[in-house]
């Protein structure tokens, strides 16, 4: 990276205030001759003042890009110890710019409300909004990547499979450093544009699930030996962030709070158990079932939706 570049990404940091759920390690010792445990977890960022964020902003250094889709940018960095000592790269960063309303709805810190879609509010109202916001341009990033524009150095498979309904290909998430195995988190993505979301899955979707299922873990454990096969969770989100299928590839290790938690995170492996005992010919399937999921009060589908539905009001999204 060139200085120009480097001050360009240290600029973007210094202006974001910084939210985060916190790490931990657990060391075995002992006191007094008798074992004990120290579980140790970082605070989260000071952000109180300009000083701090100043400060936050002078101890960062080394400033390496990962890579960059669109409006999405990530980096590695050092940090300096208050001795002015550097820590080798301890800190992913990245960068949302320029950012929607609904990124800042998702990052901002909000109480969380437990709802159920049934399959009359997914299609009366939640499919249209689906759409609604497939046609925003909010897929360019992932069409950037699917039609080889971008990022296509880190895809680590390609996957024709039996024709272009089977094709997907997986890269790391922009999340994970690519490099500790035990936060290790990839994405598929399918090339296939009708399935928006799990909703979208029919029995007769249960063989190219079952297909990618088995390539997905093949394909990591071939490019990470040091994992196998039963190290790895596969998850999709519901609702998601974007509206085309995708799934998410971690090591079972991984603490990701509530990225990973019941009512946002829902096991392919179960989806499709559930597929193959809904009742009903091949055209059935999770656009039939009632879903609980958790939102956001921030989020618009509470606001507009769950939270006049509660009140007995008529919903009022913008679609």
């Amino acid at each position: 990276m060139s200085s120009d570049q480097k001050k360009a990404a240290e600029e973007l940091i210094a202006k974001f205030e910084i939210n985060q759920n916190g790490r931990r390690i657990a060391l075995l010792g002992s006191i007094d001759e008798k074992q004990g445990i120290l579980i140790a977890e970082r605070t989260a960022f000071a952000t109180e003042s300009l000083q701090t964020l100043q400060a936050f902003h002078a101890a960062i250094t080394r400033v390496n890009n990962l890579g960059d889709n669109d409006i999405y940018r990530w980096y590695l960095a050092s940090s300096v110890t208050d001795n002015g000592s550097q820590h080798q790269p301890d800190l992913k960063l990245n960068i949302i710019w320029p950012c929607t309303e609904q990124h800042i709805k998702k990052y901002s810190d909000q109480i969380l409300r437990m709802v159920t879609e049934t399959p009359n509010i997914y299609h009366q109202y939640i499919r249209p909004y689906m759409s609604a916001k497939r046609e925003e341009g909010r897929l360019n990033w992932v069409f950037n990547i699917l039609e080889g524009r971008t990022e296509q150095e880190d895809v680590i498979l390609r996957d024709a499979g039996h024709g272009p309904e089977d094709a997907f290909l997986m890269l790391p998430d922009l999340n994970w450093d690519r490099k500790t195995m035990g936060s290790l988190h990839l994405l598929a993505l399918v090339q296939r544009r009708d399935i928006w979301s799990l909703r979208d899955l029919k029995k007769r979707h249960i063989p190219w699930l079952r297909y990618l299922q088995q390539r997905v873990l093949e394909a990591t454990v071939n490019v990470y030996p040091d994992l196998e096969q039963d190290q790895l969770k596969l998850y999709v989100h519901y609702q998601p962030t974007y509206y085309h299928f995708h799934i998410h590839v971690v090591n079972v290790m991984l603490e990701a709070g509530t990225t990973q938690a019941t009512g946002k995170a829902f096991g392919l492996e179960n989806i499709i158990s559930q597929l193959e005992t809904i009742a009903g010919d091949e055209e059935a399937g999770m656009a039939d079932v009632s879903l609980t999921y958790f939102l956001g009060e921030a989020s618009e589908l509470w606001t507009d939706l769950y939270a006049l539905l509660k009140q007995g009001q008529e919903p009022k999204l913008n679609l």
